[in-house]
């Protein structure tokens, strides 16, 4: 069963999904520009089967605050500092797209917080990428001003992400969504190079694998968490 909570993060108030068993060991789900962790729940309620999960609204997304404020080493700084409030010392980390790059940002600078990660679709830390996400047409559940700041970082990234790829301790899976995907697979390649103990798998289904293909993306975690 899925539960909806809040809770206060410095100058943020952050909102979040779980499913599963309060005394499992803890998965956390990071999600998309423009997305929230409604993305996440087909993929939360299979893996709550034998976790515990967290899916989180970051920053300007969803049920969280839009503070105005949107730079990656805050999300990360944000995340690091729901763990705390969580009381939760070592997660497995799932980030999808931005999310996956606040997920490796957290594992290059708190190697002790993450005990596996997992980057779906996530661009990697090279300049000229492009986030794939998109404007839906209608009413969005985001703040619009945090596309600008989230599409600049990723285009024109600090020199230091790349680096500290090498210092990521955590076992990884990298998926891609392959070519119907937007983002370019063969860069995807050239970053989980750059991981020590990486594997990169293509599942398909375009950018968002984990909601076209949620069984199977909630199959393949569970194999490399239990690995």
């Amino acid at each position: 069963m899925e539960d909806q909570s809040v809770v206060d993060v410095g100058d943020v108030r952050l909102a979040y999904r779980t499913w599963g068993d309060p005394f499992g060991s803890p998965v956390v789900l990071l999600h998309g520009l423009g997305g929230s962790s409604r993305s996440w729940e087909a993929v939360g309620a299979l893996l709550g089967e034998e976790w515990r999960v967290y899916a989180i609204d970051m920053r300007g997304h969803g049920e969280s605050d839009w503070p105005d404020e949107y730079a990656f080493e805050q999300m990360r700084d944000d995340v690091l500092e729901f763990l705390d409030a969580c009381e939760l010392d070592r997660v497995g980390l799932v980030g999808h797209s931005m999310g996956g790059v606040v997920a490796y940002l957290l594992a290059e600078e708190h190697a002790d917080r993450v005990e596996r990660l997992v980057l779906v679709e996530t661009p990697p830390p090279f300049p000229g990428q492009l986030v794939a996400d998109g404007h839906p047409a209608g009413p969005v559940d985001y703040d619009e001003n945090a596309v600008p700041a989230v599409r600049a970082q990723v285009a024109d990234p600090d020199p230091g992400w790349e680096q500290e790829l090498g210092q990521i301790v955590a076992p990884t899976l990298m998926i891609a969504g392959g070519p119907e995907s937007s983002m370019p697979q063969a860069r995807l390649a050239d970053m989980a190079s750059l991981i020590p103990d990486c594997r990169l798998l293509t599942l398909g289904g375009g950018h968002h694998p984990h909601q076209k293909h949620a069984d199977q993306v909630a199959q393949q975690i569970t194999e490399f968490f239990t690995s």
